[in-house]
């Protein structure tokens, strides 16, 4: 893109930060359009699932009804709790927010398709996800209300819980791959299944990582069965409970736009990214950004059906799920993985990259 904006005259420094800025738009603004249709597709089929309509009033189909709900928060007075830190409590939303869209820069699309190609970029994943934390509790501290306060300390321990095994999961994939190089991460996997499967989820060792990537993913982005830190029967409404108008919103915006990251890891790590799911030349037919955004769907379709279906947890089967079953399992299988891989001379060519 910036040999593009380069052939309009421009020198290399305005072109490259044309370009920069172009690429984060050409992603924010998708993003934003589909965090807006996937709150729709999330109410829809939990009314499908609950034998009730969902939104089908507000445009076709009930198509503008999260654009009405946005309409609708921004003319919103937005109020301040007189004991609330003000200034760390406005700056915690824009944080949850900043942080959901700055780990969609290393998120390849198709191939080629990604603002930021580096070589890390699963840790780059890995620590950007991790600083969503501060957005959390920042905004059930600054709130000086004990329920946010509470809910904050829930989501942060839940939230760090889960993100320790979700780094050993990780391990796991990289192991296989050979890179911490997204788009190298997914070319690892094609034809993977006996040359003809795409996809590391018909790996006999990969795929337990990835029921237990899925599920630390639904602890991690608080979804049920793991909203506990919005637990109506004791928290409110959770951290957000003093939060209003485009605050409010903005918590929505990154809780939604983190629950499409983890769709798409999911995609990216096990399911073999814009790659068809087999390996025929009739399905290369499709372009790949179709299978990535099919797959990531699917992913989203079975985040809101476990929604609709799987009862609460309790707080402390929670925990003792991520101690106690998750972290000691990941941990049993970075060390399969790497003896495997070890014993089958894999480690061979591992990690050329530093």
């Amino acid at each position: 893109m910036t040999e593009f904006f380069q052939s309009w005259g421009m020198s290399y420094e305005w072109a490259w930060g044309v370009a920069t800025v172009a690429g984060i738009l050409l992603i924010a603004l998708p993003l934003m359009l589909a965090v807006a249709m996937v709150i729709y597709v999330d109410r829809k089929v939990l009314g499908a699932i609950m034998l009730r309509r969902g939104p089908n009033v507000v445009g076709p189909f009930g198509l503008l009804q999260s654009f009405a709900d946005g309409l609708k928060v921004f003319l919103q007075e937005t109020i301040i709790p007189t004991a609330a830190n003000k200034g760390i409590f406005l700056l915690a939303p824009i944080i949850t927010f900043t942080v959901a869209l700055a780990a969609w820069a290393v998120i390849p699309f198709d191939a080629g398709v990604v603002l930021a190609d580096i070589n890390v970029g699963l840790l780059y994943i890995l620590a950007i996800s991790s600083l969503g934390v501060y957005g959390v509790v920042m905004s059930g501290w600054a709130s000086n209300s004990k329920y946010p306060f509470f809910s904050a300390m829930r989501a942060a321990a839940q939230m760090i819980s889960y993100e320790v095994s979700i780094g050993f999961i990780l391990v796991c994939v990289v192991l296989w791959a050979g890179t911490f190089n997204m788009t190298g991460i997914v070319e690892a996997q094609r034809g993977h299944g006996f040359g003809v499967v795409n996809g590391f989820f018909f790996n006999l060792l990969l795929f337990p990582m990835f029921v237990v990537f899925f599920i630390s993913a639904l602890a991690e982005t608080a979804r049920a069965p793991f909203d506990l830190t919005e637990a109506e029967s004791e928290l409110v409404a959770g951290y957000q409970t003093e939060y209003s108008s485009m605050s409010f919103a903005l918590f929505w915006l990154g809780e939604y736009a983190n629950i499409l990251l983890m769709c798409s890891l999911c995609t990216l790590l096990f399911f073999g990214g814009w790659l068809p799911p087999l390996e025929l030349e009739i399905l290369y037919w499709v372009p790949g950004f179709v299978w990535f955004l099919l797959k990531t769907f699917m992913f989203f379709f079975m985040f809101s059906w476990i929604w609709a279906t799987v009862p609460r947890y309790r707080y402390d089967q929670l925990m003792r799920l991520g101690w106690k079953v998750f972290l000691p399992m990941s941990l049993l299988f970075v060390a399969l993985i790497s003896s495997w891989r070890m014993a089958t001379g894999g480690f061979g060519e591992q990690f050329a990259i530093f």
